[in-house]
């Protein structure tokens, strides 16, 4: 009973700053504006982290690496909790590939999540004053899908494969290890 509470604990906590240091690259990577709540609320969340991380650890191209690297981290540290209060020992190599690749299906949740939220919101309150945050979000991945299918009937269709992509994706990285050992057999 007390393995599971401090489970749920842990992924309580660690999620919340997973998702928070992803959301904050992707806003970053997007340039989408933070003077508004979401934004301030990451800043306030993440910054006794970031700030020191991005003195050793340097940007690229404009992308604060220094997060992605920290989402990546707090998630090899959550599987390492969750191991240890499972009674389990556990594959030190195996953590790093494991949080690599949970940190990219989290983020791939992030997308669907955001995708959806934005439509929703494109019909209901395309006023709010978080709408430019996530226009902005989902701008590149429209921008893609919008080359190849325009709008039918003045119906946008590309939040519709942004999603499925999304969910695609996410069945290629849960059957990763089973591809990879195909490959390598």
């Amino acid at each position: 009973m007390f393995g599971e509470i401090a489970q749920l604990l842990i992924r309580t906590v660690f999620g919340l700053l997973v998702f928070s240091f992803l959301l904050r690259f992707w806003m970053q990577a997007t340039r989408a504006p933070f003077r508004n709540p979401i934004g301030q609320f990451l800043v306030s969340l993440t910054d006794w982290a970031v700030v020191p991380a991005r003195k050793v650890i340097p940007g690229y191209k404009g992308h604060d690496l220094a997060t992605l690297v920290l989402a990546i981290v707090a998630q090899g540290v959550m599987l390492t909790l969750l191991y240890a209060t499972a009674g389990r020992g556990w594959p030190v190599g195996g953590i790093f590939v494991q949080s690599v690749v949970q940190v990219l299906q989290q983020l791939l949740q992030l997308v669907i999540f955001v995708t959806l939220i934005q439509v929703v919101m494109s019909w209901v309150a395309p006023y709010n004053p978080l709408a430019p945050v996530f226009e902005a979000l989902t701008r590149p991945f429209y921008n893609f899908f919008r080359r190849f299918i325009p709008p039918i009937g003045g119906i946008d269709l590309s939040p519709l494969f942004i999603v499925l992509g999304a969910q695609i994706l996410m069945i290629v990285l849960d059957n990763l290890p089973r591809i990879a050992a195909g490959l390598f057999a």
